[in-house]
């Protein structure tokens, strides 16, 4: 039997890997002009209309066709161009509904059950795209989710390398018919917004999974960066090329190098007789490259019993370097570069067959200990019925890319969307300008490899979106990363602390923008922590005090002014509310350093609005910092229960700095 926590970790694991393997996919040719929509797709049944502006409504005609948009008596008319494209504004009827909205030209179309209220835009990878279902108590909290002025539009995944004019997707109530798909974050903002100020609520949720942030933004807001100039080369000379668009490069790079594909190694007929007997988990040293990147496919046959058990069959392969991609009978299963994730992937019905069945697998290997990193026996694959076929031993593999250098490798191994742009001409540009209130963005951890960077990075993207939208400074609130990983016992520097200082400093310095601070939240040893209705809710109050007038505290004490003592560093706070609060036994996480920058864990106490943190080991103190890991233990809040972000007096290098996407 599989363990309750092996099956939470099949849960995280295969939403991870389905979200890597959706992204493998070709995406279809987009709509001609011709068959392009009368009315663009971000529009359509159960929408909300953004209230108090004139909303932008738009589609595709014919040539000089007028088309007429009709609502609560009101209406506007606009006339197709040369592109096709026609475009409306029309000022919205009052707050609440239902209403029917009807369009008119050539041809006609009604919008039925339509709110106005207010639209947010909720962007970022997996931890705003993760739906409340894997939440915390998530299958309760669907089974509650009754709110019929709550509406969402989930933004179907989609890489372009030129512009982009729909989007697939289609807008819902929240009910608990549908709420298991909607966002969790974007869910618990919305009903605490929405209880506060009794308006309707409308998500458009536009994240994906393991997605830079550069993946979002605009070619031309990137390039003036100067750090995207050979990834965004590279788009333009596939773009030119016309080749598949798969937002990653290592796919490219196998449609280029690896002949294993083009002569169809994983089909069940293929013949691999002449192909060398190795041992899985030594395959690339059995195939002469134990040391160097290389591609390697393996194929074994393995018989499944008549008839074939009923229930869904796994695929467990354990953790491999650098990435692999499975196949059974030719189907391709699963795919995945998550190197510290083992690999367990779901087997579609009606792939395994009674009888004969041929496992294959590709797997890019790039570190002299790359390949499969598993025991033995975790190398499986589990029928319906539980029963184990082993899959340790002998396969049958070929060499298909002998890589070791000068051969060229990929500039990324990342086998979904992360392409610069991309989201962007894919997700983001398609729905615009969709008349929105404001942004909600929960995305930093792809980035965190290049914390310092972000701080660049984040700012150009609030200011391309702004541009994208048409719409002023529209409220941009962020998200600052939970905790996660394992507590070091020592002061260290740290790439998630970096990056939440990134978001910080952005929220700080952008107009209009607004920090959510989590680090209260989160979960050790997993990427998608369940806590996201926390998550939610501080994001709502950031939106209920700055975009809507209410008096609630909307931020934990965020630090003032420094006061530099003989042997101590005193801390001035602002929005104390309440007061400053130790949560736990003592107040922890405090470091303190003199000009030698050597950090010691601090004595640190509250008087007042302030702290002050002192240590015997350092007795002429410059720089304190504060919760400045992965997984701090964050103490110190305020009276209202918000807690202080993580910061750092100093301003030397940080681990991150210098680091580029490529």
């Amino acid at each position: 039997m599989i363990s309750r926590n092996t099956l939470f970790l099949l849960v995280a694991v295969g939403f991870l890997l389905s979200l890597a393997c959706s992204a493998l996919a070709q995406n279809p040719p987009g709509p001609t002009l011709k068959s392009l929509p009368f009315v663009s797709t971000i529009f359509g049944d159960n929408m909300v209309l953004q209230r108090g502006k004139k909303n932008t409504i738009w589609g595709w005609s014919d040539p000089g066709d007028k088309v007429r948009v009709e609502i609560s008596g009101k209406h506007a008319s606009g006339v197709a161009g040369a592109d096709r494209r026609w475009q409306v504004k029309i000022q919205p009827p009052a707050v609440g509904g239902p209403y029917t909205i009807k369009i008119s030209g050539h041809q006609t179309m009604e919008l039925n059950n339509v709110l106005v209220g207010d639209v947010w835009l909720c962007g970022g990878q997996s931890n705003m795209q993760v739906s409340l279902r894997f939440a915390r108590n998530g299958e309760d909290e669907v089974k509650a989710a009754n709110f019929p002025e709550i509406r969402f539009f989930s933004v179907a995944p989609h890489s372009a390398y030129h512009h982009t004019n729909v989007v697939d997707g289609a807008w819902k109530v929240v009910s608990p018919e549908t709420a298991d798909h909607v966002s969790a974050v974007a869910y618990y903002f919305a009903r605490k917004v929405q209880q506060e100020i009794h308006v309707p609520i409308g998500l458009v949720v536009d994240a994906l999974g393991g997605t830079p942030a550069e993946a979002w933004m605009s070619a031309a807001a990137l390039r003036p960066l100067k750090d995207f100039d050979v990834p965004l080369a590279e788009l333009e000379k596939l773009a030119a090329t016309g080749a598949p668009e798969y937002g990653n490069y290592v796919m490219h790079w196998y449609d280029q190098y690896d002949v294993g594909v083009k002569g169809s190694w994983a089909a069940l007929d293929f013949d691999d007789s002449t192909w060398k007997a190795v041992d899985i988990l030594g395959g690339f040293s059995d195939l002469g490259v134990p040391e160097t990147p290389a591609v390697a496919w393996f194929r074994k046959e393995i018989v499944v019993p008549d008839p074939l058990p009923a229930g869904r069959a796994l695929l467990f392969l354990g953790s491999i370097e650098r990435m692999d991609t499975a196949y059974i009978n030719g189907t391709q299963v699963g795919a995945s570069a998550w190197v510290e994730n083992p690999r367990v992937y779901f087997i579609p019905d009606g792939v395994l067959k009674p009888g004969k069945n041929v496992v294959a697998i590709r797997v890019l290997k790039t570190k002299p200990t790359g390949g499969f990193l598993a025991k033995p026996e975790e190398l499986r694959l589990e029928l319906g019925d539980k029963t184990r076929i082993a899959l340790a031993g002998k396969w049958k593999g070929q060499l298909s890319v002998d890589a070791r250098p000068p051969h060229p490798l990929p500039i990324g191994y990342e086998n979904w969307p992360v392409m610069p742009a991309v989201l962007y001409e894919g997700m983001l540009a398609p729905i615009a300008p969709l008349s929105i209130t404001g942004a909600l963005w929960y995305q930093g951890e792809q980035n965190s490899e290049r914390g310092f960077q972000y701080r660049r990075i984040l700012p150009a993207m609030i200011e391309d979106w702004r541009k994208l939208f048409g719409q002023g400074d529209f409220p941009f609130y962020i998200v600052s990363l939970p905790a996660f990983g394992h507590r070091s016992e020592t002061p260290t520097d740290d790439k998630w602390a970096e990056t939440r200082e990134s978001q910080a400093l952005t929220a700080a310095s952008v107009r209009n923008a607004c920090l959510a601070v989590t680090i209260d939240t989160g979960d050790p040893d997993n990427l998608h922590p369940k806590d996201k209705q926390p998550v939610g809710e501080h994001l709502a109050l950031c939106a209920l005090a700055k975009q809507y007038g209410k008096k609630v505290a909307y931020a934990g004490p965020t630090l003032a002014s420094v006061e530099r003592l003989p042997d101590s560093v005193r801390l001035h706070f602002a929005h104390t509310d309440g007061g400053l609060v130790v949560k736990g036994a003592k107040l922890e996480e405090f470091e303190i350093a003199g000009e030698d920058r050597k950090w010691y864990w601090a004595d640190a106490r509250i008087e007042g609005n302030t702290v002050v943190v002192s240590s015997p080991s350092v007795p002429n103190p410059k720089e304190v910092r504060y919760a400045w890991q992965s997984n701090p233990a964050a103490t110190l809040f305020n009276g209202a229960g918000l807690p202080v972000g993580p910061f750092r007096t100093d301003d030397w290098p940080g681990i991150t700095a210098g680091q580029r996407p490529y």
